[in-house]
């Protein structure tokens, strides 16, 4: 593949690495590091000059410094005159904040996030986003640049029958209401039923009740959720 070249944030080394050996290329040179006040650096250590970039990056651990060292890394090989550069974003950060859905008298001043995030990417010099189950895949029409969207759902069905004997008998279940569309779509695949809980929240990350609607008395109950943090509603709905 003549005219690529991968280079990888420090999100995710491993990743990288594997996407690399997969293709049969070398990782890029880049050195990232940090000012004594906190300020990211990062140095490309080769010529991308008419080169098609592509730059891994996901949103995981230290997601701030994360995203503001893919920013730097994109502007740093677009101004150095790269033909194209591509963000590889397997999680995209800040996609849950993807719409105003605050409740009450502050509604009218929430931020919609992923915009914001979207509108920096762009600015930076991204020329390509590839990112991977959006948690909205509308956040797609955030961008003005072409945006693919890749799905997990394949593979999670191949996982399912290799790996759960009794899967004709199971279950999909969506811990929460919102998550309905995904589920309906494994369990059509499937071809079983699906169930779903609804949650009610008093606050961020604490689930006050659920209740569970659907019947899933002497089944298998394989649930799909979208996005983990704490874990505690995932959880919640297994107790459930």
């Amino acid at each position: 593949m003549p005219n690529i070249v991968l280079f990888s944030g420090s999100s995710h080394h491993d990743l990288s690495q594997r996407v690399a050996d997969r293709l049969g290329l070398e990782l890029g040179k880049v050195v990232t590091k940090k000012f004594s006040n906190q300020e990211t650096s990062v140095e490309i250590g080769e010529s991308v000059r008419g080169e098609d970039v592509y730059i891994i990056q996901s949103g995981c651990g230290e997601i701030n410094d994360n995203l503001m060292e893919l920013l730097i890394m994109i502007n740093a090989c677009k101004i150095a005159s790269s033909s194209r550069v591509t963000a590889v974003i397997p999680c995209f950060p800040y996609a849950r904040q993807d719409k105003k859905d605050k409740v009450g008298k502050n509604c009218s001043r929430a931020p919609i996030s992923a915009k914001l995030v979207a509108n920096m990417l762009s600015v930076a010099g991204a020329d390509h986003i590839i990112t991977m189950d959006l948690h909205a895949s509308q956040i797609q029409g955030f961008f003005d640049i072409p945006v693919d969207n890749l799905y997990a759902e394949p593979a999670v069905l191949q996982w399912i029958k290799e790996n759960i004997l009794e899967w004709r008998n199971c279950i999909i279940v969506s811990p929460d209401a919102g998550g309905a569309k995904r589920v309906t779509s494994i369990a059509d695949r499937l071809n079983v039923e699906f169930a779903l809980i609804h949650k009610e929240r008093k606050k961020a990350n604490e689930v006050d009740r659920m209740v569970l609607v659907g019947d899933v008395k002497d089944r298998v109950a394989i649930l799909v959720d979208d996005m983990a943090d704490t874990c505690g509603t995932i959880c919640h709905a297994a107790d459930k």
